[in-house]
């Protein structure tokens, strides 16, 4: 059989809210380097044949020059402006200043990709086993409506520094995902348990969660259409309203339009959700340094 293209879409559009600027492209560590060059060089190493940025492009060149011309060293490069007066099903722009939230992100890349494509954050490091088990998936992967999703364990990714955001999956015993349900904020308590704050539910360090590491066929683009046409009259009206991939998803799931395999990792995840977060993961990539991991990036 002959193995697909692949393609890694990074969602880089993000405003940074809590974090103060833009972390996409934030030097971090003493290589001065982003978050996103080790997920570039992960995404290379792991054979993806084609890197798709979604930027803003208010900064589209700061962006270029910084993190761009390194992937374009490497691989073929694409930039996609995640635009707020385009969107899905043409429906009517609304005067805002936050974008439209991941799967709004994702759609807005729908020219520019053709084939099996995993989709991602910029401002998460997602360790390379992650890209290597996304790529195999995708390569070999010859049913339109199978998607999977990159599976973390909840106690993995929390951050000391305040709650997090993360999707909570509900997963069979064949490791197809069920439901995954966004939880805006999760956080650590003080006697050590971990709660979904937001609806006052305890949550297991065991629970897989999703850090938005997808791998998608095409397919998705029409499904996404058609359920912002259904999402849009309910919240133009809420400036801060956000259209999620996982709620795409898991409508899809509902719907049986598609079937997504969770495929585990014990790789490492780190973030910075906010500025404090910043020394934790200089100290992950010095780590990195010592294991000789990265020199040549």
């Amino acid at each position: 059989i002959m193995k697909n293209k692949t393609t890694l879409l990074i969602m880089a559009a993000g405003m940074g809210s809590r974090f103060g600027s833009l972390k996409q492209i934030t030097p971090l560590g003493h290589n001065k380097k982003a978050l996103l060059h080790y997920t570039i060089y992960d995404a290379v190493h792991a054979g993806f044949d084609k890197i798709v940025f979604i930027i803003r492009e208010s900064f589209a060149e700061e962006f270029k020059n910084f993190v761009g011309k390194y992937a374009e060293s490497l691989v073929e490069t694409v930039y996609c402006f995640q635009d707020m007066n385009k969107l899905p099903g043409g429906m009517p722009p609304i005067e805002r200043e936050k974008p439209w939230g991941t799967a709004h992100a994702i759609w807005c890349a729908k020219d520019a990709i053709h084939e099996p494509f995993a989709a991602l954050n910029a401002d998460d490091f997602y360790g390379s086993d992650a890209f290597v088990k996304a790529h195999d998936f995708l390569a070999n992967n010859q049913n339109e409506k199978e998607f999977c999703l990159i599976g973390y364990r909840l106690a993995a990714t929390l951050s000391e520094n305040g709650t997090v955001s993360r999707g909570v999956c509900e997963v069979d015993a064949n490791n197809y995902l069920t439901a995954v349900t966004e939880c805006t904020k999760i956080g650590t308590q003080a006697d050590g348990s971990i709660k979904d704050e937001e609806l006052n539910r305890v949550l297991s360090p065991n629970d897989v969660v999703s850090m938005n590491f997808w791998g998608f066929t095409p397919n998705v683009f029409s499904e996404i259409e058609k359920q912002f046409v259904e999402f849009y009259p309910q919240n133009k009206d809420n400036l801060k309203s956000e259209f999620y991939i996982p709620k795409v998803v898991d409508q899809m799931l509902k719907d049986k339009a598609a079937q997504v395999k969770v495929i585990p990792t014990e790789a490492k995840w780190f973030g910075v959700t906010y500025k404090e977060d910043t020394p934790g993961v200089n100290a992950a990539l010095a780590a990195f340094d010592k294991e000789g991991k990265y020199l040549d990036l």
